[in-house]
């Protein structure tokens, strides 16, 4: 079975680089995804909504939950998986970008992009910012494909992971804030 992934996870990789690989689309995404390195663009949206009292919220549970995202992907999953990067495995595969580390799975831009996204789709008091933010995120997975660091299945996991994050936040968000609205004042 695993065969079989890693052979459709190869073959994706290598459709999107002879098919779908095209000079502006390539500048475009190198520069998207330069700018998920180390959840940049995440925490820097995040730290502008902390700005504002409707906000506020929403920022910092994305912060959480891309911490949390941090502590399980990129320091956790990525060192016990160890997963080596495609184009070390994919014979005729060239990556656009040299990687940040040698491991691939999960994919942390993919759960950073969407820690913070799980929780604007739920806390943003406009919801057209929070599908926004989802489809960024989605875009943020295909570029890590698109230039050939990381397998469809890294990016699923990290998506995944990103979600599961944001989940766990709110959820102890709501806990909290059920609390202290059921204390007696």
């Amino acid at each position: 079975m695993w065969n079989i992934i890693q052979a459709a996870d190869a073959g994706a990789l290598i459709f999107i680089q002879e098919h779908l690989r095209a000079s502006l689309l390539t500048a475009v995404l190198i520069f998207y995804t330069t700018l998920g390195n180390n959840g940049f663009i995440w925490i820097g949206i995040s730290l502008l909504l902390l700005c504002f009292k409707k906000t506020r919220m929403a920022g910092l549970l994305a912060l959480l939950a891309m911490l949390l995202g941090l502590l399980c992907c990129n320091i956790a999953l990525k060192n016990i998986v160890s997963r080596p990067r495609p184009y070390l495995s994919v014979e005729g595969l060239l990556p656009l970008l040299a990687p940040p580390d040698p491991n691939s799975f999960p994919s942390g831009h993919t759960c950073a992009a969407f820690a913070a996204a799980g929780i604007w789709l739920r806390t943003m008091p406009r919801r057209f910012f929070g599908v926004i933010s989802v489809l960024a995120a989605a875009v943020m997975g295909f570029s890590r494909m698109y230039v050939g660091l990381h397998y469809p299945t890294d990016v699923l996991a990290g998506m995944c992971m990103g979600l599961l994050c944001a989940s766990l936040i709110w959820h102890i968000y709501l806990k909290i804030k059920n609390s202290q609205e059921l204390k007696p004042a």
